[in-house]
């Protein structure tokens, strides 16, 4: 069982810089999939980004060149370093992990078990 724990987020201006992250309680976190999510009210989640064990990144479309993936394995951490906010990037955010996750099914939310307890992210413009 992996506990994921998120920090950051917060409110910020139009133009300005997040980082979050998220720490897992597992010392086999080296070996998961590891993304995020965001759930706009009266949206559903849709994928943001990911990482693999292996450190290669997934994006989504809309946030390609604005947003950063990383993990520190030693830390059991995953780092999500977001350029340029604009309005429609707030959210709340969520990271999961999951192990054996395939390139084909990692924007999928249903493909992980384990979940961070979400953060609120608001873009002012």
């Amino acid at each position: 069982q992996v506990q994921l724990v998120q920090s950051g987020g917060g409110l910020v201006q139009a133009g300005d810089s997040l980082r979050l992250s998220c720490k897992a309680s597992d010392g086999t976190f080296s070996r998961y999939t590891v993304a995020w999510f965001r759930q706009a009210p009266g949206q559903e989640r849709e994928f943001v980004a990911a990482v693999k064990w292996n450190g290669i990144p997934f994006y989504a479309d809309p946030v390609k060149g604005r947003v950063t993936i990383s993990r520190d394995n030693a830390k059991k951490t995953v780092y999500m370093q977001m350029n340029d906010l604009n309005s429609e990037d707030t959210a709340v955010y969520y990271c999961a992990a999951d192990q054996n996750i395939i390139n084909s099914s990692i924007r999928m939310s249903r493909q992980y078990d384990y979940w961070g307890q979400g953060t609120q992210v608001t873009v002012s413009s």
